[in-house]
């Protein structure tokens, strides 16, 4: 990548922009009927560890799987949740309504990469949330970026 194009991390405003994120999307997950049932035991630290794996994924440091388990450890908490698609596509819903709330970066360019990686990682969560799912779980941390082809495991 063009060292002079900035990473979706560096563009949201760094790793306290996902904070703020995941601070207000929580919040509205555990007024949300669909939702709360799902989220209604986590730890108060969740919200600071989805904020440090968003900020990996989009450029930012390596927080997330230098203290948290990378990935696999991603992986590992969706396993045999029975994730429903209207739960998924409510996240997705409360996500975007947060990034809006806390005043993420609203251009296009920027919201079409964001909201892209939100889907795909929602529907990866999703499908690893199944029984009998068989995730990979050597797969590396996910890298998102500007709408480069290619997917989100190259270097």
């Amino acid at each position: 990548m063009d060292a002079t194009v900035p990473t979706l991390h560096d563009w949201a405003g760094g790793t306290a922009a996902f904070e703020r994120l995941t601070s207000a999307f929580y919040d509205k997950v555990l007024r949300d009927p669909l939702l709360e049932p799902v989220f209604r035991s986590m730890s108060p630290d969740h919200p600071r560890h989805v904020a440090a794996f968003l900020a990996e994924v989009f450029g930012g440091p390596k927080t997330y799987s230098e203290t948290l388990g990378g990935h696999a450890a991603m992986i590992e908490h969706h396993l045999n949740r029975h994730l429903t698609e209207a739960q998924r596509r409510r996240w997705v819903e409360l996500l975007g309504d947060a990034a809006d709330a806390v005043g993420l970066p609203d251009d296009p360019e920027f919201r079409s990469a964001f909201m892209a990686y939100v889907e795909w990682g929602t529907r990866l969560a999703r499908l690893n949330s199944l029984d009998g799912a068989t995730p990979a779980h050597e797969e590396p941390m996910p890298t998102w970026g500007w709408g480069v082809p290619g997917g989100p495991y190259l270097p």
